[in-house]
């Protein structure tokens, strides 16, 4: 099964940060991972056709989790690609309600007024999944040689995404702008420190995050 990866890193809105989005090719199409806030929404656009990634040829978009700035132009490409949009059932509410608060336990109300705002997630960027994805779900029908691992932490829903060459798509589970850490923002750490054990036990060997650069899993274990 022929699979190359390409990263994706994009800035957010006022001066935020970047973050990173990853685009497979398959025998049969390609299979997006994330899909970044809408802000950036052209620039996304060139960087799929630079790679040959068009309207037809994209089979899948799956989501990390519900947060708008991974989530912002998921309903956009696949009307304009065709793709099949899959998330995790815990996170759906966030693109259907375009409330990403809506199954954390804790939000500034203020920040829950202007992150739609700020990462212009509208009612035409809302969504319903066509796919609910859960732990063990494998992604071989869509060409992509790799399984669904359920990380929660970050939020409910969040998953990974776990390659049979070892690669771990972690979403905001982790992050690496300085050293490979856990996020900062975490709705339940108890959660995060299970997962991070669940990933201990597993083939990880370079961790993809959502933020920052890739890392190998063993520089994680051995500092943590």
């Amino acid at each position: 099964m022929q699979q190359e990866m390409e990263t994706i890193t994009l800035p957010l809105p006022c001066k935020l940060g970047r973050v990173n989005y990853y685009l497979v090719e398959t025998d049969t199409g390609y299979v997006l991972i994330d899909t970044g806030s809408s802000n950036k929404r052209s620039e996304l656009e060139r960087e799929l056709e630079s790679a040959g990634c068009e309207p037809g040829n994209l089979k899948l978009i799956v989501l990390t989790h519900g947060d708008f700035d991974h989530i912002g132009n998921a309903a956009y490409l696949r009307g304009k690609f065709g793709a099949e949009i899959a998330m995790h059932k815990d996170d759906s509410g966030m693109a259907e309600r375009g409330d990403m608060f809506w199954n954390r336990k804790s939000g500034n109300t203020l920040i829950r007024r202007i992150a739609p705002i700020l990462f212009r997630f509208g009612k035409s960027n809302r969504f319903e999944p066509d796919l609910h994805i859960d732990d063990g779900y494998v992604l071989s029908e869509y060409g992509f040689d790799a399984t669904v691992l359920t990380i929660p932490g970050h939020s409910k829903g969040s998953i990974g995404i776990l390659t049979a060459s070892g690669d771990l798509l972690c979403g905001d589970l982790f992050v690496n702008t300085d050293k490979p850490v856990l996020n900062s923002i975490m709705d339940d750490l108890e959660a995060a420190n299970a997962s991070v054990v669940k990933l201990r036990s597993l083939a990880a060997k370079t961790v993809y995050p959502g933020h920052g650069k890739p890392f190998p899993m063993e520089q994680f274990i051995e500092s943590n």
